[in-house]
Parts: C-alpha cells; sequence; structure tokens
C-alpha cells in the first residue's frame, strides 16, 4: 500500500494518490490531472477511483477531466447532486482498491455531502482517514459556505458538524493518521496547523473542536467566531465542481497567446481584460503598464486573484516573464480563471522598448517612513487583515483590509501623500496597483511592510477592542 499526499502550498491544498494492488484512488485531484496519470503509468497501475469529499469552494477539482481520461468513477458521498456520472455513495458504503478498502463515513456540516473516507489496510485494520474540508489539523471547516444551498443557518451546519466529529470521527483509534483536504492558509478554516498530516489522537488532544467536554452550544459558538466573509470567488467555484468545465487543455491554449504591445493594448480596450502583473512587487513599483493590476506569483497568487477580481469569467491579459506564464494560466485555472486571453510579448521591457506610456509606485524604505512619520503626522493605510491590524498597528493608521479595499476608496486623501503598508510589502503593492487603476495616484507604499516598519522604530499601538474601533 502506497500513500502519497501531494501537496500545494498556493492553495494550502492536499490531494492524495493511493495504491494498492496495482489499482489507484485519487482523491481531490487538482485541475492538472496528467501529473496523476503518469504517476500511475510509471507504477504499471490504473487509476480505479476518484473520490471527492465534497464540492470544494476555494479551487476546481480536477475530477471531470480525469474521469474522462481514465474511464475511473467519480464517488461523492451522500447528499450529492452533481450534474454530471458519478456514484453517489451511501453512509458505510465500502469500495475496494487492491488489498485494502474504503469505507464510506459521511460527514455532514462543512457541506451537506461532506464524507470522510476511512481507509482499512490489508488485514482490515482502520489505518488512516481522508477527511477533506470536515475535519482539519487544529480546526474544523467553516460551516457557513453551505448556508443558501442548505438552506439553514451557519449555526444549523455548525450544530450538524458537532455531530458528525462526535458520531463517525471521535469514536475512531487515536492511532488513525488524518489526512486533510487543507492546512496552514486556507480560507476554509481559521486555525489551522502548519503541519499537513498528524494523528487522531494528537488532534484529540490539542484540537479545540474535538474537546471532549465540549457541549453543542460551545461548539457552535467557537466555530461561528471570528469567520471572515468567504471570499467571492467561492461560490462559483462550487458551481464548475458540481456542473463540469472546460478541458484544461484548451484554457492553457487559449491563454499562451503572445502579443505584441500594439496587439496586448487593442485586446485590452476591446476586452474589458484585466491586465494582471505577475512580477514581483519590486520590478512593479519600478515600472508597469498603466491601469494593470499586481498579483505577483511568488504570493498567495490565485487566492487573491479570487478574492479581488472576483468574476470567473473575468478576461485576464498576462504581463510577465514568458516562462512563468503557463505556471500563471495553470494556477489561474485552478480557482476556475479559464478566460486567459494572452501574454505581453517580451514582457513589460517590451512595452517599455516600444515607446509606450507607463506608470511608477513610489517606493520607500521603512526607515524613510519613519523620519517622515516623527516630523509630521501623514495618514497612514494598513491593508493587513482586521486580526493584524487589532493585534498591533502604527498609532493612528487607518484600516483598509485588501480584501474590502472598493469598499474604502473614498476614505483616501485627495490632495495630500498617504502612506500604504502590509505585513511584508506583497499586499501592499497590490493595493496601490488597484488603487492607481481607480485614479488615485498620491500613495506611497512603505517597502516591507509592518515588519520593517517595526524593526525601524516606528511607535505602534498594541490589542484594540474592535468595540473601540
Amino acid at each position: 500500500m502506497k500513500i502519497e499526499q501531494i501537496y500545494t502550498g498556493c492553495l494550502a491544498q492536499g490531494a492524495y494518490y493511493i495504491e494498492s494492488n496495482g489499482e489507484v484512488a485519487i482523491i481531490d485531484p487538482l485541475r492538472e490531472v496528467q501529473p496523476y496519470i503518469e504517476k500511475a503509468e510509471e507504477a504499471g497501475a490504473r487509476i480505479k477511483y476518484i473520490f471527492e469529499t465534497h464540492f470544494h469552494a476555494d479551487f476546481v477539482s480536477g475530477h471531470v477531466t480525469l474521469s474522462e481520461k481514465t474511464g475511473a468513477p467519480i464517488i461523492y458521498g451522500p447528499n450529492a447532486n452533481p450534474d454530471f456520472d458519478a456514484i453517489i455513495a451511501k453512509d458505510n458504503q465500502e469500495f475496494q482498491l487492491g488489498n485494502i478498502t474504503f469505507k464510506v463515513l459521511h460527514t455532514p456540516g462543512h457541506t451537506m455531502e461532506s464524507t470522510t473516507y476511512l481507509l482499512k489496510d490489508e488485514n482490515g485494520n482502520d489505518h488512516a482517514i481522508f477527511t477533506g474540508d470536515t475535519l482539519f489539523l487544529g480546526d474544523v471547516g467553516r460551516p457557513d459556505l453551505a448556508q443558501k444551498a442548505a438552506s439553514m443557518t451557519q449555526e444549523d451546519l455548525a450544530g450538524i458538524l458537532f455531530d458528525s466529529l462526535r458520531e463517525k470521527i471521535m469514536p475512531l483509534s487515536d492511532d488513525l493518521m488524518v489526512y486533510p483536504a487543507h492546512g496552514a492558509g486556507s480560507a476554509c478554516g481559521k486555525n489551522m496547523m502548519k503541519e499537513t498530516v498528524d494523528t487522531l489522537g494528537h488532534q484529540k488532544e490539542m484540537n479545540y473542536a474535538l474537546r471532549a467536554d465540549m457541549t453543542k452550544e460551545e461548539f457552535i459558538k467557537e466555530v461561528t467566531d471570528g469567520l471572515l466573509p468567504p471570499p467571492a470567488y467561492f461560490p462559483m467555484n462550487v458551481k464548475m465542481n458540481k456542473e463540469g468545465y472546460k478541458n484544461i487543455e484548451e484554457v492553457m491554449e487559449k491563454g499562451q497567446v503572445a502579443l505584441s504591445p500594439d496587439a496586448f493594448e487593442a485586446a485590452a480596450n476591446e476586452t474589458g481584460a484585466v491586465m494582471l502583473d505577475i512580477r514581483h512587487q519590486h520590478e512593479f513599483a519600478k515600472g508597469h503598464v498603466p491601469g494593470s493590476i499586481f498579483i505577483g506569483l511568488d504570493g498567495s497568487f490565485a487566492p487573491w486573484v479570487g478574492d479581488l477580481i472576483r468574476d470567473v469569467q473575468q478576461p485576464i491579459l498576462l504581463i510577465g516573464d514568458q516562462d512563468r506564464i503557463e505556471e500563471a494560466i495553470t494556477r489561474l485555472s485552478r480557482v476556475g480563471f479559464d478566460n486567459t486571453l494572452g501574454y505581453l510579448e517580451g514582457g513589460f521591457e517590451n512595452w517599455r522598448n516600444s515607446g509606450k506610456e507607463i506608470d511608477t509606485v513610489k517606493s520607500i524604505p521603512a526607515t524613510e517612513f519613519k523620519a517622515i512619520k516623527d516630523a509630521e503626522d501623514v495618514p497612514v493605510f494598513d491593508v493587513r487583515k482586521p486580526g493584524e491590524y487589532l493585534s498591533e498597528h502604527v498609532i493612528d493608521a487607518n484600516h483598509t483590509s485588501l480584501s474590502e479595499i472598493n469598499d474604502h476608496l473614498a476614505e483616501y486623501p485627495e490632495n495630500t501623500d498617504f502612506y500604504v503598508h502590509c505585513a511584508g510589502g506583497y499586499r501592499s503593492m497590490i493595493a496601490a496597483s488597484i488603487l492607481k487603476s481607480r485614479g488615485i495616484h498620491n500613495l506611497v507604499d512603505v517597502q516591507g511592510g509592518f515588519k520593517a516598519i517595526k524593526e525601524a522604530g516606528v511607535k505602534t499601538s498594541d490589542y484594540v477592542c474592535p468595540s473601540t474601533l
């Protein structure tokens, strides 16, 4: 028996390749499925099953394409209602894979079709659970994503999740391995560990949601407390996972069209495409195509695209080094953005060399920011998450979270310079690009973000109770 976790850091997502006696199961595959097919071929094995733990919201699964390419059936737990052929398993139903067995444990709560797959080894002993978004390491799946579809409140779903955990998961042996669908950084939970594999026994000891003496009321309160609004693209990803989607080969071919500066400019004007600059933030600051939006590939690229662009049908044109264009299109497709129309041939340097207009972002070191702040009371805007801001921030700084920046445009000064920062410099450059695309140019980015600001000795304020803000 072979179990391999295939972890994708930019999505904090874990897919699984399980092999036994020449047969393979894939659990929660990513959009690009060829690596799974090649892995099975190299082992002389065939993909027999594709298990889906639920209809994912934060990424587009590769289940449909993988089934088309291999003939393997897609398996969901009870209550699933996809628009394509699939096996809708019953609770406790078993599936044989080589010498091992998967048992379906219906564990609703995160969504109503959410299912955990219990793996029994060659001797029939419980070995591992693949929990999807039902149980994370250090947390459980948020219960607010399926409210509309299930006609329930988040409290209703949290109560169902409480029952699922206590009836299906917690009675299992402590030595079982827990393989979740996500780790730290995913928007599907709020308190996940950086580790991606653990024992169930350790989770029972340290995961707040598995406390043996916890009442249902306490669980509901703790699980729903502090939930930020889910990213706007989540419902569209659920829709694609339920209804199907384009073949990724078509998406890749369409997106890898090289456009001259003139053709790129014309395409942007004719289609209303977002010009997405995927370079490093320092390169963007030094020069970029006017009106383009920076979301660098070296950060949490796909989740920020989903959170800020939101509409998966939005046309996109890419600006970046040619050797990273394919990676960008792939990562966009993972969150359902299939409408990439092409990229700027020769990158930004070709644009500059063609004599076209360019724009820049004024960006200063934290030491220079400190000198300015000490000399006068300048406007400062912190674009980090609410929890980061409340924990500690520059004294008198305004909070305009990047996710909600378009709701704060009226708060930015019109006739004086203001200073923007995040934690390390990535998000503030995204914010700067969005503000400039909205015609707000009197901004100054603080390099290195809050970390550098603190190191420079700028005065900060500790925790502020939200009720006083």
